[in-house]
């Protein structure tokens, strides 16, 4: 990862932290919030493949865990999306995708990353049940569909423009 890769995708990743943390908590329905972090890590896995999204998914799931008001053990989201962006990355074509396939591997990442932080949660003793787990997880998932043509376009387009020759999608 050369150093302006680096500094666009921490910022994109600061970007998207603060837009979750401050901006859509007053959009929020029943309490959630899309996770805008989330879209970040899978337009980078839909364009630079998984290592690099992994890498960057722990970067961004540490940064949302230690945000505030956060209110759950660190390393949660850092895990959820590791898992999310070696998972997407996967998805990722030797052609570039198409906008059924980006809106399917974001509907299947927010599902998985939102489910193994929930689930890590159940195993660590979070208070919470089944019925409200399942509520968090599939309305996560609409937000992060319903925002995906706004987020996901100008970010798979910033990263296939910071090393074109890379770039497969």
């Amino acid at each position: 990862m050369n150093l302006l890769r680096a500094v666009v995708a921490a910022a994109a990743v600061g970007v998207a932290l603060v837009l979750q943390v401050s901006f859509f908590p007053h959009l929020a329905w029943d309490g959630i919030v899309p996770n805008v972090c989330l879209l970040v890590v899978v337009g980078a896995a839909l364009t630079r493949g998984p290592e690099f999204a992994a890498v960057l998914g722990f970067a961004a799931g540490l940064a949302l865990d230690l945000a505030p008001p956060s209110d759950h053990l660190a390393g949660r989201w850092a895990l959820a999306l590791v898992v999310v962006g070696y998972v997407a990355g996967r998805v990722r074509r030797e052609t570039q995708p198409t906008a059924g396939t980006v809106v399917a591997t974001v509907a299947a990442s927010s599902f998985v990353g939102t489910s193994v932080f929930a689930l890590s949660g159940l195993v660590l003793g979070d208070p919470i049940g089944i019925p409200q787990m399942l509520e968090v997880v599939l309305v996560g998932v609409l937000w992060d569909v319903v925002l995906t043509p706004l987020v996901l376009p100008p970010v798979m387009a910033m990263f296939r423009h910071l090393e074109p020759d890379r770039s497969l999608a």
